[in-house]
């Protein structure tokens, strides 16, 4: 499903937090029902860590919550609270970027999957999510 990769823009809803990432405009991103991102209806994608760059002073304005096993850092803005991307547990070694937070107009298409955080373990084993936080020779 990827494509070539462009820079995508992006941040929350006070435009206080900005940031830039590069990925396909062709990708899958994951709608999860676990504890926390259920209750705040997130889809995401994920990308190399090194493929996302914060803007200005967006560092300034963010604040991050952890539970459980604390590997996954859950970032928001300290002003609208909005996550538009977090570290996730599935791939500490990467970011998970908020769809709804890009910018329009550099997508072409959008394939969502369910994401079982119900049953972390499992779902990561066989979902192949933990590969896509790593560059790839192809990208």
């Amino acid at each position: 499903m990827e494509s070539e990769l462009v820079l995508h823009n992006g941040g929350c809803h006070c435009k206080n937090v900005r940031w830039k990432v590069q990925a396909p405009t062709s990708f899958i991103a994951w709608k999860c029902n676990c504890s926390n991102w259920s209750m705040r209806g997130n889809v995401h994608f994920v990308v190399p860590r090194q493929r996302f760059e914060l803007l200005g002073d967006s560092d300034q304005f963010i604040t991050t919550y952890t539970f459980g096993t604390h590997t996954a850092k859950h970032t928001f803005c300290k002003v609208c609270g909005i996550a538009s991307f977090y570290t996730p547990r599935s791939n500490p070694d990467g970011i998970a970027v908020t769809l709804a937070c890009l910018d329009p107009g550099t997508l072409s298409h959008v394939e969502i999957r369910h994401a079982d955080g119900k049953n972390w373990e499992d779902f990561v084993h066989r979902s192949g999510i933990a590969l896509q936080s790593k560059i790839h020779s192809t990208q």
